[in-house]
């Protein structure tokens, strides 16, 4: 069992100062129950505390500014490691750490996924954008210890229509994702609206790969599918934080890892793929997006 109660004098867990009887006991008889119905629930390790919430927002600002000004000054004629530099550049200005520079021996500032590159593509001087790319670049920030996670798409120049439609849904299929973030619901109940909305549109959503808990540190529980059914996978319970990010291909969902860097994923039909990324926190009274 995740979830034992302690008895109601006793200062809560939570650090709030107040008796348990007073603050997270009828908290933690939901997730008691919810456990005993044989669901999966958080461990209290992933349930922030207001000043972890309030680091990963100021670890947003530095993520954000970030995404901004590659989005003033992307173009066609540029290379994917001129925007390494701009994201390396910003971060160190503003006083963070760009997460993924040396994780697990990735070598770049962010991660820039371009066509039919589906995430983790690495910036290089010889990877230059073309009128009519679309292209993903992620990044995160780590500010005193905590992390803010999130990924926008570009378009450049003149994107042939069905390539921007993809753009557009799979966008939506975050805006849909957040919309159904929703405090003592099931991650599943997410992931379903956010694949039904995917296939709507005849695309098909990565199955391998998705979002993550994040916020004290990089990877965090839980796994964030978005292939999943509705009642199950883990209870979103308030003070989890994790990142919404579907990886829609307009072909079929099947892709690999390139061999020769053991990082890039593509996708196996050589078909485009498009991804959105927010980092949100479920809240007692729904959520709020920490990082876009």
């Amino acid at each position: 069992m995740v979830y034992k109660k302690m008895l109601a004098n006793l200062p809560c867990w939570c650090g709030s100062g107040k008796k348990y009887k007073k603050c997270h006991e009828a908290f933690d008889e939901r997730i008691i129950a919810a456990e005993k119905e044989g669901h999966i629930v958080p461990s209290r390790k992933l349930l922030k505390t207001p000043e972890q919430i309030k680091g990963i927002r100021d670890a947003a600002v530095i993520n954000r500014a970030c995404l901004d000004e590659v989005a003033a000054k992307i173009r066609a004629g540029m290379s994917t490691q001129e925007i390494d530099d701009i994201v390396a550049a910003t971060t160190k200005k503003m006083g963070g750490i760009c997460a993924t520079l040396g994780y697990e021996g990735f070598p770049k500032s962010c991660c820039t996924s371009y066509n039919d590159q589906v995430c983790h593509g690495i910036p290089s001087e010889e990877d230059i954008l073309q009128d009519g790319d679309i292209i993903n670049v992620d990044c995160t920030t780590i500010l005193n210890g905590y992390y803010a996670d999130s990924s926008r798409m570009f378009l450049i120049g003149d994107v042939d229509p069905e390539w921007k439609k993809l753009v557009d849904v799979t966008r939506e299929c975050v805006e849909i994702g957040v919309k159904e973030t929703v405090p003592w619901h099931y991650l599943g109940d997410m992931a379903d609206a956010v694949n039904r909305h995917a296939r709507a549109h005849g695309y098909e959503i990565v199955e391998e790969i998705g979002g993550h808990g994040c916020g004290n540190d990089f990877h965090e529980d839980p796994f964030v599918s978005y292939v999943t059914t509705p009642g199950t996978e883990m209870l979103m319970v308030p003070g989890m934080v994790f990142t919404i990010e579907p990886m829609i291909n307009m072909g079929k969902h099947h892709v690999f890892v390139d061999e020769e860097n053991d990082w890039t994923v593509y996708t196996e039909d050589g078909s485009p793929s498009a991804q959105w990324e927010v980092e949100i926190l479920v809240t007692e009274e729904g959520h709020e997006v920490l990082c876009w």
